[in-house]
């Protein structure tokens, strides 16, 4: 199958790194911004965005608090999909898969890489809960940052999530909506990639 341009190379996570890093020269705000899609316990889809920090060999890598919504679908069915899209490149890819948490080293050299204020209101957000007032949130920073200090540890109810994908579908707009689709399919994330080209 001819795959040139964008589309070559025989490695997706090599590809997406590579959109990813034009994207940082072109979008104004947030190039790796994706909507993750989950499912609650009754199989109601639930949307959001949140920040891509990493594009692995292996996996797309974000951070979220463990007790969040999402935090608990994923914990409850990991499985998981995720689109980035890129106006100024009138591009996407699209991702679908099964989801790890990532834990100790790694989650702690990110947490320590945020700001102090970001580390400190991972302390004090609980996130997805019900909230009173935004003076309440942040009274409970200011009682985090208290008892924290400058150097906060990452708490144990905050990390990774890794999506290890069983397909990635890269989409490019073409003149008269006749785009350029190529889906990348394994059964496993074991297994080798089966790619072929789709209609628009």
């Amino acid at each position: 199958m001819e795959r040139d341009g964008i589309f070559a190379g025989d490695d997706p996570f090599e590809i997406a790194r590579g959109w990813l890093a034009e994207a940082e020269r072109t979008e104004i705000n947030d190039p790796n911004a994706v909507a993750l899609a989950t499912v609650d316990p009754e199989g109601l889809p639930d949307v959001r965005m949140v920040l891509l920090k990493e594009i692995a060999d292996d996996g797309f890598v974000f951070y979220t608090n463990y007790t969040s919504a999402k935090g608990q679908q994923l914990g409850a069915n990991p499985k998981a999909a995720m689109v980035l899209h890129w106006k100024s490149l009138r591009r996407q890819i699209r991702i679908r898969g099964e989801v790890t948490r990532e834990e100790g080293p790694k989650a702690d050299a990110y947490y320590a890489s945020r700001s102090l204020k970001s580390r400190l209101g991972a302390w004090a957000s609980r996130q997805s809960q019900p909230l009173g007032s935004r003076g309440a949130l942040m009274a409970e920073v200011a009682k985090v940052t208290a008892q924290k200090g400058p150097n906060p540890p990452r708490p144990s109810f905050w990390g990774g999530f890794r999506i290890a994908p069983v397909q990635i579908e890269f989409w490019a707009d073409g003149a008269f909506r006749l785009h350029d689709r190529f889906v990348w399919r394994r059964r496993t994330p074991d297994e080798t990639w089966r790619i072929e080209r789709l209609n628009p």
